[in-house]
């Protein structure tokens, strides 16, 4: 069943045929090395995902045949969409449980940095952990927090959760810690730094930390928080944002790799 979108939800057609055969085999590269590289890095969660929809070294997967198989796991969907969408249009998705996908990849020589998402990054990083009923609630939680944030004037910090979880997040699990975040997930150099790499801080996960730290988008993360679970992530953001909000506006902003008092590394 197709997701019930309408006028102003962004949603366009993916456009499955136009995609070249260059398209598809810079989408295989992408996945060959990525593939490759995440065993042993990325959480056991985002590998079962994975398998689960059959996200693969075919070329660029057709999202309605994606969709058909994640519905009846989590009750998400997949939207096509031309490329950043304003803030409502993208809560509101999500809070519906439809995850907008860029439908476009980028060229050959932008294999290894983008300014904006591309349906490698949206679709590879993002959706297989969508299979997971933790992590979709999660997703889905925060799309309605964010329609929220809107209105209490909050959303830069509530986009420090999603920077900091949802695109560049790290989870502590019995192996070790492991990668979960899509902007990591599907960037190579990142997927080394991110775990191996000393310079950056690694702390446990603290909610009104993170609504006050800033982040950088222009190179590789100088802090990444660690949560224990899924679950816990989603019992730790279900109580109401509004007086969590108010306690972190009376506190200064933390830059972006600054250590403070209260920190817990995490190794």
């Amino acid at each position: 069943m197709a997701a019930q979108t309408g006028p102003g939800d962004h949603v366009i057609e993916q456009g499955y045929q136009a995609y070249t055969d260059e398209d598809h085999e810079v989408w295989r590269d992408l996945y060959r090395r990525q593939s490759e590289l995440l065993p042993g890095r990325v959480c056991g969660e985002f590998l079962d995902g994975l398998d689960a929809l059959g996200v693969g070294a075919d070329g660029i997967p057709d999202f309605e045949d994606l969709s058909e198989l994640l519905e009846p796991a989590t009750g998400w969907r997949i939207v096509a969409v031309p490329g950043l969408i304003p803030d409502d249009v993208f809560f509101s998705h999500l809070a519906a449980r439809r995850f907008p996908v860029t439908n476009w990849i980028r060229a050959r020589e932008k294999m290894d940095y983008l300014q904006e998402p591309d349906v490698f990054h949206d679709l590879f990083g993002h959706v297989p952990l969508l299979t997971n009923r933790y992590f979709a609630d999660y997703m889905a939680a925060y799309g309605r927090g964010g329609l929220k944030a809107m209105r209490l004037g909050a959303l830069d910090m509530l986009a420090r959760l999603y920077w900091y979880t949802v695109e560049f997040g790290l989870i502590d699990t019995p192996e070790g810690l492991r990668i979960y975040g899509a902007g990591i997930v599907s960037s190579r150099g990142e997927s080394i730094y991110a775990l191996d790499d000393p310079a950056p801080n690694r702390i446990a996960f603290d909610l009104q930390r993170i609504l006050r730290s800033r982040y950088r988008i222009d190179d590789f993360q100088e802090t990444y928080f660690v949560i224990d679970s899924f679950d816990a992530l989603m019992q730790a953001t279900e109580p109401d944002f509004t007086p969590i909000y108010e306690a972190a506006r009376a506190l200064p902003e933390i830059a972006a790799g600054e250590v403070v008092a209260g920190d817990r590394p995490v190794s």
